[in-house]
């Protein structure tokens, strides 16, 4: 992965206590990747709902959550999430912190020149990214990097129990997006080839 792009999150979480990444070869353009992605509907997987719902049911929570009828970052935007850092068609650094051990989770925003030194205690610090890297016209790699650091002691006790508890069900939910949004990629970039007249037909 392009060193510049990959670079930017260490920003913000240099250090994680938890660090996920995944990423997936796509055939379609950069730009069209990171479209889908950022308007990736989560509940178009039936699966990672349900997993929502085992969550919620295993924590003792309400499980109210309406079907997301926005993009994923639109949504997440509305529940508490920043944008971080931003290069449109090719990377963006998502943030906020939060008690994820608890039931009921409430995310808080903070801006991106304050997120690397907040230190408020008993949080954790959440930072994920969607990245696109160009490998030729119609073939790009698809990132996306997930880091967790905690402020204090204490909450990265809790944090790492809840990790030790969940970590299945969360890497999965990733393992799922992947593939999907990949299909919805090549689908669109597909369609948009065939709805495209050719010299022939002008």
């Amino acid at each position: 992965m392009n060193k510049a792009v990959s670079a930017t999150i260490d920003r913000f979480v240099p250090a994680p206590d938890v660090r996920l990444v995944h990423e997936i070869l796509v055939y379609a353009p950069a730009a069209l990747v990171f479209d889908v992605a950022e308007h990736f509907a989560l509940d178009s997987i039936p699966l990672v709902r349900a997993m929502f719902w085992l969550r919620a049911k295993l924590l003792g929570a309400r499980f109210e959550r309406e079907p997301m009828q926005k993009g994923l970052v639109e949504a997440l935007l509305g529940l508490g999430w920043a944008r971080l850092a931003y290069t449109s068609g090719r990377e963006l650094v998502m943030g906020s912190v939060t008690q994820p051990w608890l039931g009921e989770v409430n995310f808080r925003a903070i801006a991106d020149g304050s997120f690397a030194a907040f230190s408020e205690p008993g949080l954790v610090k959440i930072a994920w990214t969607l990245e696109t890297e160009p490998l030729g016209p119609a073939l790009t790699r698809f990132r996306t990097e997930t880091r967790v650091l905690a402020t204090d002691q204490n909450a990265r006790t809790k944090f790492l129990a809840y990790w030790r508890k969940f970590r299945i069900g969360i890497v999965t939910i990733r393992w799922l997006i992947a593939p999907a949004l990949k299909k919805e990629a090549e689908r669109r970039y597909k369609s948009e080839n065939l709805a495209r007249p050719s010299a022939e037909t002008k």
